[in-house]
């Protein structure tokens, strides 16, 4: 095509899954997951019984197992670097901000997603305002991971 330039691949970044670090996450760390999910997301029903769904659906949006994971990829992190003879406390402290860095990009993703939905729920197709929510919250979540890998 004219005009088209081959992608500058310097800062190309390769996305894979690898589902090995399943096995290595013990059963009572699934545990503590689902009670730390299950206890934010019945605070947020009693904020919404007490003040309202407006306010309580803020807190919903609190990913409810994120004080559970950073904690756990910190001390896996940690672990992994105490293995190879290192001391891995700053790696894991490391490996905890950016596992924050992302929730709170995908929490301002969700924002979006549930600005889309207020907006436009009461006059449109549930699964039209749905699909257009979720492209919000993508698209919002990737422009903020790109504006924050640029800083």
């Amino acid at each position: 095509m004219a005009g088209c330039r081959p992608r500058d691949l310097r800062n190309h970044v390769t996305i894979d899954i690898d589902l090995s670090g399943l096995r290595k996450i013990r059963w009572y760390e699934y545990a503590i997951r689902f009670i730390f999910g299950g206890l934010t997301t019945v605070a947020a029903g009693l904020i919404a019984h007490h003040y309202g769904p407006k306010v309580g659906g803020l807190f919903l949006a609190f990913p409810a197992i994120f004080p559970a994971s950073a904690t756990l990829v910190e001390k896996h992190e940690a672990q992994k670097k105490k293995r190879s003879g290192l001391n891995g406390v700053v790696r894991g402290r490391e490996a905890a901000a950016l596992d924050a860095a992302g929730a709170a990009l995908g929490s301002i993703g969700l924002v979006a997603f549930a600005i889309v939905v207020w907006q436009l729920l009461l006059s449109f197709s549930p699964a039209f305002v749905f699909a257009g929510a979720t492209g919000s919250w993508l698209a919002v979540s990737v422009l903020g991971w790109k504006i924050h890998r640029e800083l």
